[in-house]
């Protein structure tokens, strides 16, 4: 799927690792599960709410909520929903597993689906009321999250590569960057009405530069210098406490062999010499 600049358009179907696989498979059966439940089977949509996303009932202690929101997306009335992310998880998220390996993919998808939600759990208790209810529902699901970040991820991990999306559509890493930026701002303007809410994408795609712009990530650079600097500072403190060791034990370090002085002395011939 992805290619070089010069490279002509292929239209095969990229093999997607174990790990994707699984994700992908994952999401369809939870999908399909509420699907035939609730259109079919007369299950209760409280069953599903109950898993949703919820800030107020999040901070009240229903913390699984915030796990399960990720897993959920609409069972009635579309299909687009969960078509869309397991689109975008196929055509960007092969390769990075290939490249990263699918142990580093899956911590950054659910890492990344998590935190995008944090993010907008923080901006809706820091915004005005009146504000937060446009840009968030009250129960808020789906994995646009971990989708925004993947995106980002794949744009800032094969800068110069072209995909085709859709197995029509060439779009560059850069073309892709911005499209989805871009997407989500006039979701934003136009008050879409979104399941995961207006901010939690931005938040995915914060996660996807933090956890997935290269290897290591942007947070894990941030990381190795700061302990690289807690060593040196850990270095520095033994050398002083040495120190202050040395000067407490009252031991002076004496130089060994003869002064300067009595070599010299020893080199001058003897007085009856001159004589």
């Amino acid at each position: 799927m992805a290619r070089g600049h010069s490279a002509a358009p292929t239209f095969g179907f990229p093999r997607p690792g174990r790990a994707l696989g699984a994700v992908l498979l994952g999401l369809f059966a939870i999908w399909l599960v509420f699907a035939i439940g609730l259109n079919w089977g007369g299950a209760s949509e409280a069953t599903f709410t109950a898993l949703c996303g919820n800030t107020s009932l999040i901070l009240q202690g229903e913390v699984w909520r915030l796990f399960t929101a990720p897993l959920l997306h609409i069972p009635s009335g579309t299909v687009w929903h969960i078509a869309a992310v397991l689109l975008m998880l196929y055509f960007f998220g092969t390769q990075l597993e290939r490249d990263w390996g699918p142990k580093r993919f899956l911590k950054f998808l659910g890492g990344a689906a998590i935190f995008g939600y944090v993010v907008q759990m923080l901006v809706e208790l820091a915004l005005p009321a009146t504000i937060g209810q446009k840009l968030v529902h009250p129960f808020w699901f789906g994995a646009e999250p971990a989708v925004s970040a993947v995106s980002v991820a794949w744009a800032l991990t094969f800068r110069g590569r072209t995909v085709n999306l859709m197995f029509v559509i060439p779009v560059t890493a850069t073309g892709l960057l911005v499209f989805v930026v871009l997407l989500q701002v006039m979701y934003v303007i136009a008050n879409v009405e979104v399941p995961e809410g207006h901010i939690a994408p931005f938040g995915g795609m914060l996660a996807g530069w933090l956890f997935g712009s290269g290897s290591p990530s942007p947070l894990r650079r941030a990381w190795l210098k700061l302990r690289l600097f807690q060593l040196d500072a850990e270095a520095r403190r033994e050398a002083d406490a040495r120190k202050k060791r040395v000067a407490k034990s009252g031991l002076q370090v004496l130089e060994g062999g003869r002064s300067r002085d009595s070599d010299d002395d020893e080199k001058k011939p003897p007085g009856g010499w001159l004589n």
